[in-house]
């Protein structure tokens, strides 16, 4: 697994102990030796995983690692905290502080590998939403890494536990923090945890007859629950468990006696991870849909009209089922701009966009095509019902006049509709288009205001 890790240290000789255990994985390792100087390195080099040591001059490693995950830049860099500091209170420091785990002097190899390679996967997942998501104008990141914490209500966690008295122990330190389910059985869990998403979903070891991390590798092979956080809750003896959990797809682990304060710590530091990348998600569709849409119209675009188009021709040849296409043009509308100015050819635009949405059916496709043209495909209608169609719109847009707003006077406006129709199998989606757009030119030359209908 490639991937560049950053290891922080003041003391040389624990910094080629990392190092050298790292580059027999073959990771690129990058070293400093104290707190500036690794905040230089994140800001100026594409590091995975941060293993950053607490104890340093100059500046500590709550520090730096505050620092990194309040710079919008640097904030999804995952920082592991290696240490001999091995109290509880340290721990939740460094959870607060923003750290996704801790390794504790002396480090075992399997677990340091075993971590850093499950981190660099999530790291991995992070860039390519960071990378598809980077040119919207919907995500703000600030928003989402400095935003509120999700209220008590919202915080909704499954557990899936066996031991009553280890879930009962549980369910009180998280009482009044959180809502927590309780679920004993382990498949009745797994189908709980599918049907209701939680924001994060426990899953305890223990199980008499059962082994918790198949509850682990469900979850993760299913879209719906596959960036669901899940918290393991094992034995201190159970390390290879964890160590196999966090290749499945564990995202993180408690062991028991949990600690009420890093177990608080560690559920806020994932679904705030959740959060991140749902936004992260969310902006990528926002940014595809901008791709695809008309932002004046809020119809689709032409682009999307190429591409969808062939896939509705390419259905109607196979199940030998009508397809229509009508190309519109308003009437003079070059008169209309120079007359009121273009906010004026604006406000036509949008109208007849609207008038158009409510003249044809939602399995219909309308675009506009560019300026004051527009194309609306019609799956499974020949050219009888389609022309019926065009001549509804057209007197929609006849009869009633167009309101340019306080003010300013309304204006009447025509629209002239060229109509296709599939009718060989021969046909492509050029010679349909190239149909519609003579049988437009036909309604302009005939007076406009007009329907015509020609076949493909």
């Amino acid at each position: 697994m490639t991937a560049r890790i950053l290891v922080v240290d003041d003391v040389p000789a624990n910094v080629l102990l990392l190092q050298s255990r790292l580059n027999a994985e073959y990771f690129d390792v990058v070293t400093a030796e104290n707190g500036p100087q690794a905040l230089q390195a994140c800001a100026e080099s594409a590091i995975d995983v941060v293993l950053l040591d607490i104890m340093m001059p100059v500046m500590d490693g709550y520090e730096v690692c505050r620092r990194l995950k309040s710079d919008p830049e640097t904030a999804h860099i995952p920082v592991v905290m290696v240490t001999a500091l091995d109290q509880q209170s340290d721990r939740v420091r460094g959870l607060e502080a923003g750290a996704d785990d801790f390794l504790t002097k002396p480090v075992d190899t399997l677990q340091l590998l075993t971590r850093v390679k499950s981190l660099v996967r999530l790291k991995n997942l992070s860039d390519e939403l960071r990378l598809r998501a980077a040119t919207s104008r919907m995500i703000a990141m600030n928003t989402l890494l400095d935003g509120p914490e999700k209220a008590t209500h919202e915080r909704k966690i499954l557990l899936i536990d066996e031991r009553d008295s280890s879930a009962a122990n549980i369910c009180a330190l998280l009482e009044g923090w959180a809502t927590i389910k309780h679920q004993p059985d382990p498949q009745a869990g797994f189908f709980e945890a599918v049907e209701t998403l939680p924001e994060l979903v426990m899953v305890g070891t223990g199980f008499k007859d059962y082994d918790p991390l198949r509850i682990v590798a469900q979850l993760r092979s299913l879209e719906r629950t596959r960036f669901t956080p899940l918290l393991l809750v094992a034995n201190p003896e159970e390390t290879d468990m964890v160590m196999r959990g966090l290749e499945l797809g564990v995202s993180d682990y408690v062991t028991r006696p949990v600690e009420p304060q890093e177990l608080k710590a560690r559920i806020a530091t994932q679904i705030k991870r959740k959060q991140f990348h749902e936004g992260l998600r969310a902006s990528l569709t926002e940014t595809l849909q901008m791709a695809i849409t008309d932002p004046l119209t809020g119809l689709h675009n032409r682009r999307y009209l190429e591409n969808h188009l062939q896939a509705l021709f390419d259905r109607a040849l196979k199940r030998k089922s009508t397809l229509s296409v009508m190309m519109t043009d308003l009437d003079h509308f070059k008169q209309v701009n120079d007359v009121h100015g273009h906010d004026g050819g604006d406000v036509v635009l949008r109208e007849f966009a609207q008038r158009l949405r409510r003249n044809v059916r939602g399995m219909d496709l309308a675009c506009r095509y560019g300026g004051e043209e527009f194309i609306i495909v019609m799956p499974d209608t020949d050219a009888g019902a389609a022309q019926q169609v065009a001549e509804r719109l057209r007197m929609a847009i006849e009869t009633t006049s167009f309101d340019l707003g306080a003010g300013k006077p309304s204006i009447n406006i025509t629209v002239s509709i060229g109509v296709s129709s599939l009718n060989s199998p021969d046909d492509t989606v050029s010679s349909l288009l190239k149909a519609a757009d003579r049988a437009l030119y036909a309604a302009k030359e005939g007076g406009r205001n007009k329907v015509i209908a020609t076949a493909a």
